[in-house]
């Protein structure tokens, strides 16, 4: 399975039939019943709030287009924050942002982007009066099972929306890099059966109440057949956790574009897959150590191939980023490597912050 990300370049009911079989005395007859709509309890008053939940965040849902990408955007505050990915962004420093109520182009400009965390804030030029802020909820409170809806632009069909539950917290995700974006690994992802596809990218994903709770952002993908080629797995789809939107958003805005907080744990390394002579990858090799850093201080030396972080295999760049996504700033784990001389040994590395931007 691999993941594809969502930005475009460029009511459930149930209906039930009743038939009813009747015998007589000297033969059977057979009468149908006419069909009937079968509704669970409180049905209405729960398509009810489907309706005024869409109502009451739509109006925040935005779309942004650049020459090369569109996807989606949430209205942050008055001022006219947008947030969104930063796959959406990409390397763009204009755009063109169109809200719900109003088909007329609004110009914004970058304010700051976070590509670990694939986040991102524009910000419009003249912001209307019309701005409508989502509310963000918290999502540590989230419940496998809750009721979610997917807000956003898919395919350019503004203001598109679907629904699904919350199928998984906590996932570990891996996005692909591709075009301008360098790809990134995200931790604590939420998993949805929302139907999430090209253009909802930094869209809404929101519960009954009318909070989101998360930006949706990837989606799964699968082999197609025998072409060699994949297609979206109907069902899973990812979004960024709402307190990091929160989180990361606000440090962009508050710090003039930049993070200074990431959360996000390193080992102070850089690395380079190391294949064995069959070309399978068997670790991280030691490039270089960044002096005074996590794995300096440890003792890790250059030349050294990493093979487990916290005792888990890390064979792969991709299996090393997703390891330390687990993990945080200040927690002390063992790292296990492979010596030039072809020996094992394991250190205890007390782990640094991530870099802000």
């Amino acid at each position: 399975m691999g993941i594809f990300r969502t930005n475009n370049m460029l009511a459930d009911g149930i209906a039930v039939a009743a038939l009813i079989l009747s015998g007589c005395s000297g033969g059977v007859a057979t009468t149908s019943a006419p069909s009937t709509l079968v509704q669970p309890p409180n049905a209405q008053n729960l398509e009810q709030v489907y309706v005024s939940m869409v109502q009451r965040v739509l109006p925040s849902v935005v779309q942004i287009t650049t020459d090369h990408a569109l996807g989606s955007g949430i209205a942050f505050d008055t001022q006219g924050n947008i947030v969104t990915n930063a796959h959406v962004v990409g390397q763009a420093t204009t755009f063109q942002v169109r809200l719900a109520d109003n088909p007329q182009a609004i110009p914004a400009t970058l304010v700051g982007t976070y590509p670990p965390d694939d986040l991102a804030v524009i910000k419009l030029d003249h912001p209307p009066s019309s701005v409508h802020p989502a509310h963000f909820g918290d999502s540590a409170r989230l419940q496998v099972g809750d009721i979610v809806m997917a807000m956003g632009n898919p395919l350019g069909l503004t203001g598109s929306v679907t629904d699904g539950i919350i199928s998984a917290t906590g996932r570990t995700v891996t996005e692909p890099a591709g075009g301008s974006s360098p790809g990134a690994t995200l931790p604590e992802a939420i998993q949805t059966s929302a139907s999430i596809n090209p253009g909802n990218s930094g869209g809404a994903l929101v519960n009954l109440a009318g909070d989101v709770i998360g930006v949706p952002t990837l989606a799964a993908l699968e082999p197609a057949g025998d072409s060699g080629g994949t297609a979206p797995a109907p069902g899973i789809g990812f979004a960024i956790p709402s307190n990091v939107v929160t989180d990361i958003a606000g440090q962009l805005i508050a710090h003039n574009g930049h993070v200074v907080n990431s959360h996000r744990a390193q080992l102070g390394v850089q690395v380079t897959t190391v294949v064995d002579p069959t070309g399978q990858p068997v670790g991280m090799g030691v490039v270089s150590v960044v002096p005074g850093g996590p794995a300096a201080a440890a003792g890790i030396q250059t030349g050294e191939v990493i093979t487990a972080v916290n005792n888990i295999p890390v064979h792969r760049a991709s299996e090393l980023t997703q390891a330390l996504a687990k993990l945080d700033p200040g927690q002390t784990v063992p790292v296990t490597l492979t010596t030039p001389q072809g020996g094992t040994r394991t250190v205890m590395v007390v782990l640094g912050q991530l870099p802000g931007s």
